[in-house]
């Protein structure tokens, strides 16, 4: 479950995403040339994820299955393309899921490639992205607003750079859920869908009113099945008023009942969840003063591709991101790197015997050096501890769930006596190669002890088995560094216990 390799080897001819919303869920593919994107074939399907999340937040049988066999039919086009060229995201409902680790085993089985569950910030960040590329290029400020099954991303930016980002919990279908499941269309409950929005949107009103945006975006389907019927109706032209929205709201009202509901450029698979985007677009449209909102017909999907574009172009986000965490958390950038070359020359002479060849390994190794220290900015007590909190635990850009779980992982086993149940709470194609890179990361870090740029490691040789280590110092070096060989026989003793061989010769 490791992330994308970077940089790519040889630039695939096209690339795909996939995004697993909580109400649909969408396949797009498009060809790669001269860098720029060529779409060649789509897939959509209202696939209702969202609608069978239980109130014990696990999905039901029924709902696993309408996704499951989605996925197959979007892996009958997919699975002959290489992995690097393929991202799959989940978004809200898989975020919430207590059973979201075993639907995603087969998801990706059936899918034929991994599947990332995204923060609701990065969401937000891949939605801007989509969105900007989706209108006519402008420096002015734009506010963003994506309504999706489970949640309402806003976003404030610039060009194709996000500077604001907040998700909500809020959504087409767990607003519709709550205040229109018997299928009435009540105009108290309506007032009330409506304030829920509201008061979701207040702690971050005021932060989104002052942000100085000129024009306001909206995507997704909710937003588009808005702005259908409203230009249909002739309410509005060229995208949503505020005074649309309103008679919008009218209309639907007068129909009392969503099997009454008949409005012009409303399709039939969109009217269950229609009443509560409605009322969240509403709440948005109040919330931040908003008169007109222009439509972009890219998202979150065309996000990911351009996302996935960027690291083709070797521009990954996740390398300014570890950057900019390291300087923030004012990381000793000298022992990072002395440790960051140690560990990816071992990683060299081991990666082929233990299946850590590709790219996505080098990556992630790098940036757990990079990041080993960070927890000494919190405190030295622990300090590997607070790091694996920290990266556990915050909203990084570019990185998916089980990204920063294996980031953190390596940087809570770098030290001290191996988390073996840290490794085990991992997806399962991940433990093993996780471990084998932490093992890594501890011989490097226990190698730069000293923090010393003057000091010359020896020539160490490294001969990997299944489950052990021989590392080979040159003759007599050790007996000339008992301090080191004091560490390494203790990191012996440490690794033993978690069931690994690391010989000294």
């Amino acid at each position: 479950m490791f992330g994308l390799s970077s940089p790519f080897a040889k630039p695939p001819e096209a690339i795909a995403a996939v995004d697993l919303g909580s109400n649909s869920f969408h396949m797009k593919i498009a060809r790669v040339v001269d860098g720029e994107l060529h779409v060649i074939d789509r897939l959509r399907e209202m696939v209702r994820l969202g609608a069978g999340l239980r109130e014990d937040k696990r999905l039901t049988r029924e709902a696993q299955a309408r996704a499951l066999d989605c996925l197959e039919r979007f892996g009958q086009r997919l699975r002959s393309m290489p992995p690097d060229s393929v991202r799959a995201a989940g978004t809200n409902t898989l975020r919430q899921a207590r059973n979201a680790e075993a639907f995603l085993m087969a998801g990706e089985q059936a899918l034929g490639h991994p599947i990332e569950i995204i923060s609701g910030l990065e969401e937000a960040r891949l939605v801007y992205l989509g969105a900007a590329h989706g209108i006519a290029a402008s420096n002015e400020r734009r506010l963003v607003v994506d309504i999706g099954g489970g949640s309402t991303e806003v976003i404030v930016g610039e060009g194709f750079t996000p500077h604001q980002r907040e998700s909500l919990h809020m959504g087409c279908v767990s607003v519709s859920r709550a205040y229109f499941g018997d299928g009435l269309l009540d105009p108290k409950q309506m007032e009330k869908a409506v304030m829920a929005a509201r008061l979701e949107m207040r702690p971050v009103q005021a932060e989104f009113r002052t942000a100085s945006w000129q024009s306001a975006v909206g995507c997704s389907g909710s937003i588009r099945a808005v702005r259908d019927v409203v230009c249909a109706a002739g309410w509005s032209e060229g995208g949503i008023t505020l005074s649309s929205l309103l008679k919008l709201k009218k209309a639907m009202l007068k129909a009392g009942e969503l099997k009454k509901l008949d409005l012009e450029g409303l399709k039939e698979e969109r009217k269950l969840v229609f009443p509560g985007g409605l009322a969240v677009l509403l709440g948005v449209f109040q919330a931040l003063g908003i008169e007109h909102m222009v439509i972009s017909d890219q998202a979150m999907r065309e996000g990911l591709l351009y996302d996935l574009l960027g690291r083709i172009r070797h521009e990954d986000v996740r390398v300014r991101t570890v950057e900019a965490l390291g300087k923030r958390c004012a990381v000793d950038t000298d022992q990072a790197q002395r440790v960051h070359s140690t560990a990816l020359r071992f990683l060299g002479d081991v990666g082929e015997s233990w299946d850590l060849s590709d790219l996505q390994y080098t990556d992630m190794l790098g940036w757990a050096a990079r990041l080993h220290e960070i927890g000494l900015a919190i405190s030295h007590s622990q300090y590997h501890k607070h790091g694996a909190y920290f990266l556990d635990n915050s909203d990084l850009s570019g990185f998916s769930y089980q990204e920063q779980a294996i980031l953190a992982a390596l940087v809570r086993g770098h030290r001290r006596k191996f988390p073996k149940a840290v490794f085990s709470a991992l997806p399962e194609v991940s433990e093993a190669p996780a471990k084998r890179l932490c093992i890594l990361l501890r011989l490097a870090v226990l190698l730069h002890r000293d923090r010393q740029a003057a000091t010359q490691l020896p020539t160490v040789r490294l001969e990997p088995g299944e489950s052990s280590l021989d590392v080979m110092f040159p003759e007599g070096w050790l007996s000339e560094n008992p301090l080191t060989r004091a560490d390494l026989e203790r990191e012996a003793r440490y690794l033993r216990d978690a069931g690994f061989e690391l010989n000294l010769a």
